[in-house]
C-alpha cells in the first residue's frame, strides 16, 4: 500500500502542474505573477522541509505522509472558490505544505523498505512519476471536458484517496537517537561536505520540474497546443523518469570517480536548451523525455549519496536538506523565468535557463571531487 499510496498522492501532483497554471492564466495574470505564484511559496516550502525531515526521524514518515494527503484534499476544494492572484496564492502554499512533508517521509520510509537501497528509490521514483504523468495526461481531458471546477474536485478526491492507502502502510517505529530540539540535528548535517554537495546536485535534479509547473504549460499554449495535447507532451518528461528509474536504479553509483551527476545535468540543460528551439511535437516530445530522464537520474544519484552519508537515525533529515535543494530550485526558477518571459519572451528565457542548468552542471563536476576528498 506504501507505493499505492504515493501513486494516488503523486497523481494529484500531476494535475496541479497543468491544472494551476492554466486557471492562472485564464484568471488573467501576468508571467511574471505566475511565477511570483509559483515562487513565493517556497519560501515557506524551505522550513516547512525541514520541519518535516525532522519529524520524520522523531515520529515516522507515515504520520508525517498522511497528513500531507489532507493537505491536498484542503488544496483541491480551496482552488475550487479561488479568483484573483491571492487566493490561488493560498491554494498554492497549501499544496506547497503537502509537497513539503511527503517528499522527505516518503523518501525515508523507501530507505527502510527491504531489499537494495537504490532499487527501493528507484521504485519509489517510478511509481511516483507514473502518478505523475497519468494524472497530468488525465488532467488535460479533465479540463477540456468538465472545466476547473470539476477537476479541482477531483484532485481533493485523489487528496482523500492517498490518505486511505496510506493507512495501509506498515508504521516504522522511529529509531532512537539523543534529546535535542527537533530541528538541532541539522547544523552537524550542513557541516557535511557530502550533503552540501548533494544539495546543488538537487538543485539541478528539481529545475525540471520547477519549469513543470509553471512554464512548460504555456510554452506549449503559445505554440497553440490544446489542454489535452499540452497534457500528453506534459506527461513525457515523467515518462522518462520512469523509464529511468526502472533502467539505471541498479547502476547509480556514488563517489567521485562516477560521472553520472555531470552527465545527467549536461542532458537536463541540453533539454531545457533546446525546448523551444522547434515548434513541433517529435522534437519538443524528445526534449522532454531527455529533461525527465536526466532529472530523475539525478535525483535518484542525490538521494543514495545523502543515505550513504548519513546515520539511519538522521536519514529523514538528511533527506529534507536534499529537498532543501529542491525548495531552492523551485524558488529561483520560475521566479527567474517569469521576469525573463515577461522582458525577452518565453523562447529566450528557455535559453537562458538551459545556459543556468548548464553552469551547475560544469558546478557539479569540479565539486564531486571537492565533497568526497573531505569525506
Amino acid at each position: 500500500m506504501f507505493f499505492f499510496a504515493s501513486l494516488a498522492w503523486n497523481f494529484g501532483l500531476g494535475m496541479t502542474w497543468l491544472a494551476v497554471p492554466l486557471y492562472a492564466h485564464t484568471q488573467g495574470l501576468s508571467n511574471a505573477e505566475i511565477g511570483v505564484l509559483f515562487a513565493a511559496p517556497v519560501l515557506a516550502q524551505a522550513p516547512l522541509n525541514l520541519v518535516g525531515g525532522a519529524y520524520t526521524d522523531r515520529i515516522g514518515g507515515r504520520r508525517i505522509m498522511l497528513g500531507s494527503c489532507w493537505a491536498t484534499v484542503a488544496a483541491g476544494v480551496w482552488f475550487m472558490f479561488a479568483q484573483g492572484f491571492w487566493m490561488l496564492l493560498l491554494g498554492q502554499l497549501t499544496l506547497i505544505l503537502s509537497r513539503a512533508a511527503f517528499w522527505p517521509a516518503t523518501w525515508a520510509m523507501a530507505t527502510e523498505l527491504p531489499g537494495e537501497r537504490g532499487v527501493q528509490l528507484g521504485r519509489l521514483n517510478a511509481v511516483t512519476n507514473t502518478g505523475q504523468i497519468v494524472g497530468t495526461a488525465l488532467c488535460g481531458f479533465l479540463l477540456a471536458v468538465l472545466g476547473f471546477k470539476a477537476t479541482f474536485a477531483a484532485l481533493a478526491l485523489i487528496g482523500l484517496l492517498a490518505f486511505f492507502a496510506g493507512l495501509g502502510t506498515r508504521p516504522v517505529p522511529p529509531r532512537e537517537r539523543r534529546a535535542t530540539g527537533a530541528l538541532a540535528v541539522y547544523w552537524p548535517l550542513l557541516r557535511h561536505r557530502i550533503i552540501r554537495y548533494s544539495m546543488l546536485c538537487a538543485y539541478l535534479s528539481a529545475l525540471p520540474f520547477s519549469l513543470s509547473i509553471s512554464f512548460f504549460p504555456l510554452l506549449l499554449t503559445s505554440f497553440d497546443y490544446s489542454e489535452g495535447s499540452s497534457g500528453l507532451l506534459l506527461a513525457l518528461r515523467a515518462v522518462g523518469s520512469i523509464a529511468a528509474n526502472l533502467l539505471v536504479a541498479r547502476f547509480v553509483r556514488s563517489g567521485p570517480q562516477t560521472l553520472w551527476p555531470v552527465v545527467c545535468g549536461v542532458i537536463v540543460a541540453a533539454s531545457i536548451g533546446f525546448l523551444p528551439a522547434w515548434n513541433h511535437a517529435v522534437p519538443i516530445a524528445l526534449c522532454l523525455l531527455l529533461v525527465g530522464a536526466g532529472s530523475a537520474a539525478m535525483t535518484l544519484y542525490f538521494q543514495i549519496t545523502i543515505s550513504e552519508a548519513s546515520r539511519p537515525e538522521e536519514r529523514g533529515s538528511a533527506l529534507a536538506l536534499g529537498g532543501l535543494g529542491w525548495s531552492l530550485s523551485h524558488f529561483s526558477t520560475p521566479l527567474i523565468m517569469g521576469v525573463l518571459a515577461d522582458r525577452y519572451g518565453l523562447v529566450t528565457g528557455f535559453y537562458v535557463l538551459g545556459a543556468l542548468a548548464l553552469a551547475f552542471a560544469l558546478a557539479i563536476a569540479w565539486a564531486r571531487r571537492w565533497a568526497f576528498r573531505a569525506a
